[in-house]
Protein backbone atom coordinates (compact mmCIF):
# COMPACT_ATOMS: atom_id res chain seq x y z
CA UNK A 1 0.00 0.00 0.00
CA UNK A 2 1.13 3.56 -0.61
CA UNK A 3 1.53 6.20 2.10
CA UNK A 4 -1.91 7.72 1.48
CA UNK A 5 -3.62 4.35 1.93
CA UNK A 6 -1.76 3.67 5.16
CA UNK A 7 -2.73 7.10 6.47
CA UNK A 8 -6.39 6.46 5.61
CA UNK A 9 -6.20 3.05 7.28
CA UNK A 10 -4.77 4.54 10.47
CA UNK A 11 -7.35 7.34 10.34
CA UNK A 12 -10.17 4.82 10.07
CA UNK A 13 -8.78 2.74 12.96
CA UNK A 14 -8.44 5.86 15.09
CA UNK A 15 -12.03 6.90 14.30
CA UNK A 16 -13.54 3.50 15.06
CA UNK A 17 -11.35 3.13 18.16
CA UNK A 18 -12.68 6.48 19.43
CA UNK A 19 -16.29 5.27 19.29
CA UNK A 20 -16.13 3.72 22.76
CA UNK A 21 -14.74 6.91 24.30
CA UNK A 22 -17.46 8.98 22.62
CA UNK A 23 -20.13 6.59 23.89
CA UNK A 24 -18.76 6.95 27.42
CA UNK A 25 -18.95 10.75 27.18
CA UNK A 26 -22.48 10.66 25.73
CA UNK A 27 -23.63 8.45 28.60
CA UNK A 28 -22.88 11.22 31.08
CA UNK A 29 -26.23 12.83 30.27
CA UNK A 30 -28.01 10.47 27.87
CA UNK A 31 -29.43 6.97 28.16
CA UNK A 32 -27.95 4.04 26.21
CA UNK A 33 -31.04 4.01 23.95
CA UNK A 34 -30.71 7.71 23.18
CA UNK A 35 -26.98 7.41 22.45
CA UNK A 36 -27.61 4.48 20.10
CA UNK A 37 -30.57 6.13 18.35
CA UNK A 38 -28.84 9.48 17.83
CA UNK A 39 -25.72 7.82 16.51
CA UNK A 40 -27.60 5.62 14.06
CA UNK A 41 -29.98 8.37 12.90
CA UNK A 42 -27.08 10.73 12.17
CA UNK A 43 -25.22 8.00 10.29
CA UNK A 44 -28.33 7.27 8.23
CA UNK A 45 -28.62 10.97 7.39
CA UNK A 46 -25.06 10.84 6.01
CA UNK A 47 -25.33 7.51 4.17
CA UNK A 48 -28.83 7.63 2.64
CA UNK A 49 -28.14 10.54 0.22
CA UNK A 50 -24.83 8.96 -0.83
CA UNK A 51 -26.49 5.61 -1.49
CA UNK A 52 -29.35 7.22 -3.42
CA UNK A 53 -26.94 9.27 -5.55
CA UNK A 54 -25.06 6.11 -6.51
CA UNK A 55 -28.16 4.01 -7.16
CA UNK A 56 -27.01 1.64 -4.42
CA UNK A 57 -30.52 0.51 -3.46
CA UNK A 58 -30.85 -1.67 -6.54
CA UNK A 59 -31.30 -5.30 -5.57
CA UNK A 60 -33.05 -4.56 -2.25
CA UNK A 61 -36.62 -4.71 -3.56
CA UNK A 62 -38.65 -7.23 -1.57
CA UNK A 63 -35.95 -7.53 1.12
CA UNK A 64 -37.55 -5.39 3.81
CA UNK A 65 -37.94 -8.31 6.22
CA UNK A 66 -34.27 -9.29 5.94
CA UNK A 67 -33.16 -5.68 6.32
CA UNK A 68 -35.21 -5.29 9.51
CA UNK A 69 -33.80 -8.58 10.85
CA UNK A 70 -30.23 -7.51 10.17
CA UNK A 71 -30.97 -4.07 11.62
CA UNK A 72 -32.22 -5.61 14.87
CA UNK A 73 -29.46 -8.19 15.27
CA UNK A 74 -26.39 -6.44 13.86
CA UNK A 75 -26.94 -2.71 14.44
CA UNK A 76 -29.81 -1.65 16.73
CA UNK A 77 -29.21 -4.43 19.25
CA UNK A 78 -25.39 -4.16 19.47
CA UNK A 79 -25.38 -0.36 19.34
CA UNK A 80 -27.77 -0.37 22.32
CA UNK A 81 -25.99 -3.15 24.23
CA UNK A 82 -22.54 -1.56 24.04
CA UNK A 83 -23.62 1.67 25.82
CA UNK A 84 -25.47 -0.46 28.38
CA UNK A 85 -22.22 -2.32 28.99
CA UNK A 86 -20.19 0.87 29.14
CA UNK A 87 -22.31 2.06 32.05
CA UNK A 88 -20.43 -0.57 34.07
CA UNK A 89 -17.07 -1.10 32.35
CA UNK A 90 -14.41 1.12 30.83
CA UNK A 91 -14.44 2.21 27.19
CA UNK A 92 -11.10 0.44 26.72
CA UNK A 93 -12.51 -2.91 27.85
CA UNK A 94 -15.56 -2.43 25.63
CA UNK A 95 -13.30 -1.86 22.63
CA UNK A 96 -11.32 -5.00 23.42
CA UNK A 97 -14.38 -7.22 23.97
CA UNK A 98 -16.00 -6.14 20.68
CA UNK A 99 -12.92 -7.56 18.94
CA UNK A 100 -14.19 -11.04 19.85
CA UNK A 101 -16.60 -10.99 16.89
CA UNK A 102 -14.42 -13.19 14.62
CA UNK A 103 -14.14 -15.72 17.44
CA UNK A 104 -17.92 -16.03 17.80
CA UNK A 105 -18.24 -16.14 14.01
CA UNK A 106 -15.92 -19.14 13.93
CA UNK A 107 -17.85 -20.86 16.73
CA UNK A 108 -21.26 -20.23 15.17
CA UNK A 109 -20.02 -21.43 11.78
CA UNK A 110 -19.71 -24.95 13.19
CA UNK A 111 -23.51 -25.12 13.19
CA UNK A 112 -24.74 -22.60 10.63
CA UNK A 113 -22.16 -22.36 7.85
CA UNK A 114 -19.94 -25.31 7.00
CA UNK A 115 -17.91 -23.18 4.59
CA UNK A 116 -16.74 -21.09 7.55
CA UNK A 117 -15.70 -23.91 9.85
CA UNK A 118 -12.41 -23.33 11.63
CA UNK A 119 -9.72 -25.98 11.39
CA UNK A 120 -6.07 -26.23 12.33
CA UNK A 121 -4.50 -22.90 13.30
CA UNK A 122 -7.81 -21.05 12.96
CA UNK A 123 -9.26 -23.27 15.68
CA UNK A 124 -6.20 -22.51 17.82
CA UNK A 125 -6.95 -18.81 17.29
CA UNK A 126 -10.45 -19.32 18.68
CA UNK A 127 -8.96 -20.92 21.78
CA UNK A 128 -6.50 -18.07 22.25
CA UNK A 129 -9.25 -15.47 21.95
CA UNK A 130 -11.50 -17.30 24.43
CA UNK A 131 -8.58 -17.41 26.87
CA UNK A 132 -8.30 -13.63 26.56
CA UNK A 133 -12.01 -13.19 27.34
CA UNK A 134 -11.74 -15.45 30.39
CA UNK A 135 -8.71 -13.50 31.59
CA UNK A 136 -10.52 -10.16 31.34
CA UNK A 137 -13.66 -11.43 33.06
CA UNK A 138 -11.65 -13.16 35.76
CA UNK A 139 -9.24 -10.34 36.60
CA UNK A 140 -10.45 -6.99 35.27
CA UNK A 141 -14.19 -7.58 35.78
CA UNK A 142 -14.26 -10.30 38.45
CA UNK A 143 -14.49 -7.91 41.40
CA UNK A 144 -17.96 -6.59 40.53
CA UNK A 145 -21.15 -8.34 39.54
CA UNK A 146 -22.32 -5.20 37.71
CA UNK A 147 -19.07 -5.09 35.74
CA UNK A 148 -19.49 -8.74 34.73
CA UNK A 149 -23.00 -7.98 33.47
CA UNK A 150 -21.66 -4.97 31.57
CA UNK A 151 -18.99 -7.10 29.95
CA UNK A 152 -21.57 -9.72 29.02
CA UNK A 153 -23.68 -7.04 27.33
CA UNK A 154 -20.72 -6.10 25.10
CA UNK A 155 -19.98 -9.76 24.36
CA UNK A 156 -23.63 -10.26 23.41
CA UNK A 157 -23.26 -7.33 21.00
CA UNK A 158 -20.32 -9.13 19.39
CA UNK A 159 -22.45 -12.25 18.98
CA UNK A 160 -25.08 -10.09 17.28
CA UNK A 161 -22.48 -8.81 14.83
CA UNK A 162 -21.58 -12.43 14.03
CA UNK A 163 -25.17 -13.58 13.52
CA UNK A 164 -25.91 -10.57 11.35
CA UNK A 165 -22.90 -11.34 9.20
CA UNK A 166 -24.26 -14.78 8.37
CA UNK A 167 -27.71 -13.34 7.59
CA UNK A 168 -26.23 -10.83 5.16
CA UNK A 169 -23.99 -13.41 3.53
CA UNK A 170 -26.88 -15.76 2.77
CA UNK A 171 -29.68 -13.25 2.10
CA UNK A 172 -28.18 -9.94 0.91
CA UNK A 173 -24.87 -10.82 -0.72
CA UNK A 174 -26.24 -9.81 -4.14
CA UNK A 175 -26.86 -6.20 -3.09
CA UNK A 176 -24.48 -3.25 -3.12
CA UNK A 177 -22.91 -2.75 0.33
CA UNK A 178 -23.54 1.00 0.57
CA UNK A 179 -27.23 0.47 -0.11
CA UNK A 180 -27.44 -2.28 2.50
CA UNK A 181 -25.64 -0.22 5.14
CA UNK A 182 -27.80 2.86 4.53
CA UNK A 183 -31.02 0.82 4.58
CA UNK A 184 -30.05 -1.08 7.71
CA UNK A 185 -29.07 2.14 9.51
CA UNK A 186 -32.44 3.69 8.66
CA UNK A 187 -34.34 0.61 9.83
CA UNK A 188 -32.24 0.51 13.01
CA UNK A 189 -33.08 4.13 13.80
CA UNK A 190 -36.78 3.31 13.41
CA UNK A 191 -36.44 0.32 15.76
CA UNK A 192 -34.78 2.44 18.45
CA UNK A 193 -37.03 5.50 18.14
CA UNK A 194 -39.55 4.50 20.81
CA UNK A 195 -36.96 3.31 23.39
CA UNK A 196 -35.01 6.54 22.82
CA UNK A 197 -38.11 8.69 23.35
CA UNK A 198 -39.04 6.78 26.51
CA UNK A 199 -35.53 7.27 27.92
CA UNK A 200 -35.08 10.83 26.65
CA UNK A 201 -33.34 13.14 29.15
CA UNK A 202 -35.61 15.48 31.11
CA UNK A 203 -33.43 18.45 30.16
CA UNK A 204 -31.21 19.25 27.20
CA UNK A 205 -27.83 17.47 27.41
CA UNK A 206 -24.71 19.56 27.80
CA UNK A 207 -22.44 20.56 24.96
CA UNK A 208 -19.88 17.82 25.68
CA UNK A 209 -22.24 14.82 25.45
CA UNK A 210 -24.05 16.36 22.45
CA UNK A 211 -20.79 16.93 20.62
CA UNK A 212 -19.62 13.39 21.43
CA UNK A 213 -22.77 11.73 20.10
CA UNK A 214 -22.80 13.98 17.01
CA UNK A 215 -19.20 13.03 16.25
CA UNK A 216 -20.06 9.38 16.92
CA UNK A 217 -22.85 9.43 14.34
CA UNK A 218 -21.55 11.76 11.63
CA UNK A 219 -17.85 10.89 11.79
CA UNK A 220 -17.57 7.61 13.69
CA UNK A 221 -20.30 5.82 11.75
CA UNK A 222 -21.28 7.84 8.65
CA UNK A 223 -18.01 9.32 7.39
CA UNK A 224 -16.04 6.27 8.56
CA UNK A 225 -17.94 4.09 6.10
CA UNK A 226 -17.05 6.49 3.28
CA UNK A 227 -13.35 6.04 4.15
CA UNK A 228 -13.94 2.31 4.47
CA UNK A 229 -15.36 2.00 0.95
CA UNK A 230 -12.64 4.26 -0.44
CA UNK A 231 -10.00 1.90 0.95
CA UNK A 232 -11.88 -1.14 -0.35
CA UNK A 233 -11.75 0.37 -3.84
CA UNK A 234 -8.06 1.29 -3.71
CA UNK A 235 -6.27 -1.46 -1.75
CA UNK A 236 -8.86 -4.25 -1.64
CA UNK A 237 -10.90 -5.73 1.22
CA UNK A 238 -8.20 -7.98 2.70
CA UNK A 239 -5.82 -5.13 3.44
CA UNK A 240 -8.64 -2.84 4.54
CA UNK A 241 -9.64 -5.36 7.21
CA UNK A 242 -6.33 -4.75 9.00
CA UNK A 243 -8.26 -1.89 10.62
CA UNK A 244 -10.08 -4.48 12.72
CA UNK A 245 -6.91 -5.33 14.60
CA UNK A 246 -5.78 -1.71 15.05
CA UNK A 247 -9.01 -0.17 16.39
CA UNK A 248 -8.97 -1.92 19.83
CA UNK A 249 -5.49 -0.54 20.48
CA UNK A 250 -6.74 2.98 19.80
CA UNK A 251 -9.68 2.35 22.16
CA UNK A 252 -7.26 1.48 24.97
CA UNK A 253 -5.07 4.53 24.26
CA UNK A 254 -8.03 6.92 24.21
CA UNK A 255 -9.49 5.47 27.39
CA UNK A 256 -6.20 5.73 29.28
CA UNK A 257 -5.04 9.14 28.06
CA UNK A 258 -8.29 11.09 27.58
CA UNK A 259 -10.65 9.52 30.11
CA UNK A 260 -8.12 8.53 32.76
CA UNK A 261 -9.17 4.88 32.73
CA UNK A 262 -6.91 2.44 34.53
CA UNK A 263 -5.10 -0.02 32.28
CA UNK A 264 -3.87 -3.13 34.08
CA UNK A 265 -1.46 -5.83 32.99
CA UNK A 266 -4.49 -8.10 32.54
CA UNK A 267 -6.01 -5.54 30.15
CA UNK A 268 -2.91 -5.52 27.96
CA UNK A 269 -2.55 -9.31 28.01
CA UNK A 270 -6.26 -9.74 27.31
CA UNK A 271 -6.02 -7.29 24.40
CA UNK A 272 -3.10 -9.24 22.93
CA UNK A 273 -4.85 -12.60 23.32
CA UNK A 274 -8.20 -11.45 21.89
CA UNK A 275 -6.80 -9.47 18.96
CA UNK A 276 -4.15 -12.10 18.23
CA UNK A 277 -6.66 -14.92 18.53
CA UNK A 278 -9.12 -13.10 16.28
CA UNK A 279 -6.36 -12.57 13.70
CA UNK A 280 -5.44 -16.26 13.69
CA UNK A 281 -9.11 -17.31 13.66
CA UNK A 282 -9.61 -15.05 10.65
CA UNK A 283 -6.88 -16.81 8.73
CA UNK A 284 -4.20 -14.15 9.34
CA UNK A 285 -4.81 -11.21 7.00
CA UNK A 286 -1.43 -9.72 6.11
CA UNK A 287 -0.56 -6.90 3.69
CA UNK A 288 0.58 -8.28 0.37
CA UNK A 289 -0.20 -11.86 1.29
CA UNK A 290 -2.60 -13.89 -0.87
CA UNK A 291 -5.53 -15.25 1.07
CA UNK A 292 -7.46 -18.29 -0.07
CA UNK A 293 -9.66 -18.49 3.01
CA UNK A 294 -12.32 -16.19 4.36
CA UNK A 295 -10.98 -13.43 6.54
CA UNK A 296 -13.01 -12.25 9.46
CA UNK A 297 -12.53 -8.67 10.45
CA UNK A 298 -14.38 -5.19 12.29
CA UNK A 299 -18.97 -2.33 12.20
CA UNK A 300 -18.64 -2.06 14.18
CA UNK A 301 -18.78 -1.01 12.99
CA UNK A 302 -19.85 -2.48 14.48
CA UNK A 303 -21.91 -1.00 11.64
CA UNK A 304 -19.36 0.73 16.26
CA UNK A 305 -20.27 -1.15 13.96
CA UNK A 306 -21.03 -1.32 12.73
CA UNK A 307 -19.83 0.12 13.04
CA UNK A 308 -20.24 -0.81 12.88
CA UNK A 309 -19.05 -0.68 13.54
CA UNK A 310 -18.15 -0.38 16.95
CA UNK A 311 -15.28 -2.01 15.41
CA UNK A 312 -18.32 -2.67 13.83
CA UNK A 313 -20.46 -3.57 11.47
CA UNK A 314 -18.44 -4.04 8.38
CA UNK A 315 -19.53 -5.11 4.97
CA UNK A 316 -18.74 -8.49 3.51
CA UNK A 317 -17.09 -7.74 0.23
CA UNK A 318 -15.36 -9.58 -2.54
CA UNK A 319 -12.27 -8.34 -4.36
CA UNK A 320 -14.38 -6.09 -6.56
CA UNK A 321 -15.97 -4.40 -3.55
CA UNK A 322 -19.33 -6.12 -4.02
CA UNK A 323 -21.37 -8.07 -1.51
CA UNK A 324 -22.45 -6.56 1.77
CA UNK A 325 -22.91 -6.59 5.49
CA UNK A 326 -23.12 -3.58 7.76
CA UNK A 327 -21.33 -3.41 10.98
CA UNK A 328 -19.86 -0.99 13.58
CA UNK A 329 -16.43 -0.60 14.62
CA UNK A 330 -17.02 -4.05 15.17
CA UNK A 331 -15.55 -6.88 12.78
CA UNK A 332 -17.42 -8.14 9.70
CA UNK A 333 -16.96 -10.98 7.30
CA UNK A 334 -14.87 -10.53 4.20
CA UNK A 335 -14.92 -13.26 1.58
CA UNK A 336 -11.60 -13.12 -0.28
CA UNK A 337 -11.34 -15.00 -3.53
CA UNK A 338 -8.20 -16.68 -4.74
CA UNK A 339 -6.18 -14.30 -6.82
CA UNK A 340 -3.73 -11.42 -6.81
CA UNK A 341 -3.87 -9.12 -3.83
CA UNK A 342 -4.73 -5.52 -4.50
CA UNK A 343 -1.81 -3.15 -4.50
Amino acid sequence: MDRRSWLLLLLLASIWGASYMLIKIGLREMSPAMVAFARIALAAAVLMPLAAAQGAFAGLRGRLGVIVLVAAVQVAGPFWLIPIGEQQISSALAGILVATTPIFTALLAIRVDHEERSEGLRLVGVGIGVAGVILLFGLDLGGSGAAVLGGLAVVLASIGYSIGGFAVKHRLSHARPLGVVASVMTASAALLLIPAVIDAPSSAPGLGPLAAVTALGVVGTGAAFVIFYLLIGTVGPARTMIVSYLAPGFAVIYGATLLGEGISVATIVGLALIVGGSWVAAGGVLPGRLRTTQAVAPAQPSYEAAATPDTGAHPALDEDGQGSTPCDEAPGRVPIRRGRAAS
